[in-house]
């Protein structure tokens, strides 16, 4: 008899399919949506004091109260939306955290009008290949909560006006998007994530030389 051996993950997923999933298909796989990243942005701010399972688990409900993450929608949103939200038992209800996402997609707004992309944005904050890790083992990875480019991205994000975006945020963020590539080594889907990152670096690189010409 065959005994099915489940492919090697990164440390922190392996007690919820919730989890794996999410790993599997998502985490640290690089986006260039603006609406994709913005939602990301935002529901790691939500995070901020909880459990990542928490979000996930509360993702949909979060996607429905603000109207997919749309820039645009959530920019317009006024008090009546933020008592709304407040009393939805679907998502995380911390004023603090709803306010923030608002003032945040105004703040997105405005960093559109001297950007192409938020992905163009962002991804000037990569870490260089020299300041990674030589190992990417479970103890190394649980030590990498902040690094000098997360806060730098946190500040000038915070002098554009935006809240919730700390160092340790943004770092997690910079994981979840695949601006940075925390998978475990021997991780089934680290190589994968890397040859994206590949892929989008040569895609970024050449809307950047378009844009000089």
């Amino acid at each position: 008899m065959e005994i099915s051996v489940p492919p090697h993950r990164c440390f922190w997923c392996d007690d919820s399919q919730v989890y794996r999933d999410y790993h599997d298909s998502e985490w640290g796989f690089p986006v260039l949506d603006d609406t994709h990243l913005f939602e990301k942005i935002c529901l790691e701010g939500f995070q901020s004091g909880l459990s990542w399972l928490t979000i996930l688990k509360k993702r949909d409900n979060f996607r429905l109260a603000f109207h997919g993450f749309d820039i645009a929608s959530v920019a317009r949103f006024t008090q009546k939306d933020v008592e709304r939200l407040m009393s939805d038992a679907g998502i995380v209800r911390h004023r603090g955290k709803i306010e923030a996402t608002i003032n945040n997609a105004r703040c997105a707004e405005k960093l559109l009008e001297s950007e192409s992309s938020l992905a163009d944005y962002f991804w000037r904050f990569e870490p260089e290949a020299a300041s990674r890790p030589q190992v990417f083992d479970a103890d190394t990875l649980k030590t990498l909560t902040q690094s000098k480019e997360a806060i730098a991205l946190s500040k000038d994000l915070k002098k554009r006006g935006w809240k919730f975006v700390g160092p340790t945020t943004m770092y997690a963020f910079m994981q979840a998007i695949g601006l940075v590539n925390d998978h475990e080594e021997g991780c089934h889907v680290r190589e994968a994530a890397l040859e994206v990152r590949r892929q989008i670096k040569i895609l970024l690189y050449t809307v950047d030389n378009k844009k000089g010409d």
